[in-house]
């Protein structure tokens, strides 16, 4: 057998083997706060030693601590809390989106560009935030990426036989189906996880009754005695130190403060694979290797960090793939659902929908006379807001409520397509603004900067409208809406904080420009090849890699959950079959 195949092999017997003892751990029932190795940051000791110190209990986080547990001894820290349960059903989709406290699971930040966005702030990550889809990268992406087929494949099967089901399709969905076959995505792919071009059903990680999976309920599989959560736990620094007969600094360990302030050191074990392992997603990686001391220099010094290592390309190529999206006013109730239908067009843009009526607004009269908030159209969300986002101070959101508690139900029926390009190829860069590990950083996404990413967006545009013209779509449009109309009113939702261009002639390059949002898929800032080797290792440093979303050049598939909790799995895999090897 040959090195690579052997290799291959090897790889794949370390997953069957993890995998038949991880599933069996925990009951799948098990509430995550009876979890007695899930803890709250206060109880931490001043002073404690893992294996491997996992920084960020999120999407890769999770699945990656899990697996990483069976072996060795293993800290996860998060930042945040666990999952209340209005996060856990997807009636509630939007109330952590709305919610603006310094508490909140989605810490709200609006990117240089003036486009609102969210970073996940709970244990379980952006999977507790999301809309829920699960579709897995192409083939094309993972030979790219040069991952091992067999253990990318492997993964995936572990991460969706843990969280991921098949949807009940409700007709408004099933009409979306059908009307981008007509528009011409074809062929109809059926249901499958895999990214192949046509129009396909995916995977969700709501369950039959509505309940959200997320990547926490990974930890259910891990070894107990191997793991151990601190909740509200914020890193402010990884250590370093200089080893003799080492040519660069390695890590030993991270600094980390619970809410009251307290400072707790936790040290790696002595050993020399044992690592550092940083998951805290596209903002807080580099983020956190900016804080640490890796990354360009002139930066750093400017905010008083004393340099490590000059490492200009740590927060670069950080890039969003933009959404747009248009409301359908439907004649007919709709029922409630997330994405489950994607197109994935020839030309490079996603085509999806979510449908409901209410979107999260409450149904009776009664909760509605009481509501404070009102789904995609809640004037506190950073989406579809009635309200423009610098307008939002607590007395005009309590007013724009109270308007829309006056309003008729049916004035929220319907649903939204949206599309999302491939790629992107538009970048930008992540900045500090402060020294603050709590503070958001300064990003910039440059949205269109590049031609290619405006092309695809118009014949994203271009196939929406098709499909809103559609035979299979009649039932859900009005007969007498243009779709020029539907377009116009659209346009006038006050998505993010760039200037406006009102007229009725706005052509679809120009709506592409005006209603850019986000659909929370940004990564890079660690990318392989410029921050981090093959393998996910920091270059320039020792004992510490990188191992989430902030590594990718370009978002896999039409949505990246599935890929980044496959990530924390494969490389769990690796890692432990690296730490055997003599």
């Amino acid at each position: 057998m040959a090195p690579g195949l052997a290799s291959s092999a090897a790889l794949g017997v370390l997953a069957i083997v993890l995998g038949s003892s991880c599933l069996v751990a925990l009951s799948e029932d098990e509430p995550l706060e009876n979890l007695r190795f899930v803890r709250h940051a206060q109880d931490a000791p001043l002073v404690s030693q893992y294996n491997y110190i996992v920084i960020g209990g999120g999407t890769a986080g999770c699945p990656l601590a899990a697996t990483l547990s069976e072996h060795s001894r293993v800290l996860l820290l998060e930042r945040g809390g666990l999952p209340y349960r209005n996060m856990s059903n997807q009636q509630h989709f939007t109330e952590a989106l709305a919610d603006t406290s310094p508490a909140s699971p989605a810490q709200r930040f609006i990117s240089e560009d003036g486009v609102v966005n969210a970073r996940a702030r709970v244990l379980g990550g952006g999977s507790c935030l999301n809309a829920g889809f699960y579709t897995r990268a192409s083939n094309d992406y993972v030979r790219a990426a040069g991952w091992d087929t067999r253990l990318v494949n492997s993964s995936y099967h572990w991460v969706e036989r843990a969280l991921v089901f098949r949807p009940d399709v409700p007709p408004w969905q099933a009409a979306l189906r059908d009307a981008l076959l007509e528009a011409g995505v074809t062929p109809d792919n059926g249901f499958t996880f895999d990214h192949v071009p046509g129009t396909k059903i995916g995977g969700t990680i709501f369950d039959s009754s509505g309940q959200r999976h997320t990547a926490a309920d990974f930890l259910r599989h891990a070894r107990p005695r191997g793991l151990t959560v601190f909740l509200y736990a914020t890193v402010s620094r990884i250590l370093f130190r200089q080893q003799e007969g080492v040519p660069y600094p390695v890590a030993y360990g991270v600094v980390f403060t619970d809410p009251l302030g307290v400072q707790h050191r936790v040290y790696l074990r002595d050993g020399g694979k044992n690592e550092v392992i940083l998951s805290a997603g596209t903002l807080g990686s580099p983020q956190l290797l900016m804080l640490s001391g890796v990354g360009p220099q002139a930066h750093l010094e400017a905010h008083g960090i004393q340099v490590l290592v000059d490492q200009p390309m740590v927060g670069q190529g950080v890039a969003d793939n933009p959404m747009n999206s248009v409301f359908i006013p439907s004649p007919v109730p709709v029922t409630l659902s997330l994405v489950q239908v994607v197109g994935i067009t020839r030309f490079g843009s996603f085509i999806e929908g979510v449908s409901g009526s209410e979107f999260g607004i409450p149904v009776s009269d009664g909760a509605r006379r009481l509501a404070r908030n009102f789904g995609l159209f809640s004037p506190q969300t950073g989406q579809l807001g009635t309200l423009p986002p610098k307008q939002r101070t607590p007395e005009a959101l309590e007013r724009a409520a109270e308007a829309m508690r006056r309003l008729d139900r049916r004035a929220f029926r319907g649903g939204f397509i949206l599309e999302k390009i491939l790629g992107p190829v538009s970048s930008g860069h992540i900045e500090l603004r402060s020294a603050d590990p709590r503070a958001n950083p300064a990003v910039t996404f440059n949205y269109f900067q590049e031609s290619e990413d405006l092309e695809r967006c118009v014949h994203g545009i271009q196939t929406i409208e098709r499909v809103i013209q559609s035979r299979a779509f009649a039932n859900f449009t009005y007969a007498n809406a243009s779709v020029e109309s539907i377009f116009t009113d659209s346009a006038n939702f006050p998505v993010n904080l760039l200037p406006r261009h009102v007229n009725d002639s706005r052509t679809p390059e120009q709506y592409c420009r005006d209603t850019v949002m986000t659909i929370w898929h940004y990564h890079g800032g660690c990318q392989v090849g410029a921050v981090v080797d093959d393998d996910y290792r920091v270059f320039g440093v020792q004992r510490l890699r990188v191992i989430d979303s902030s590594t990718f050049k370009y978002s896999p598939g039409t949505n990246p959950q599935a890929t980044v909790m496959m990530l924390g799995r494969y490389m769990g895999v690796k890692i432990q079959a690296q730490r055997w090897r003599k």
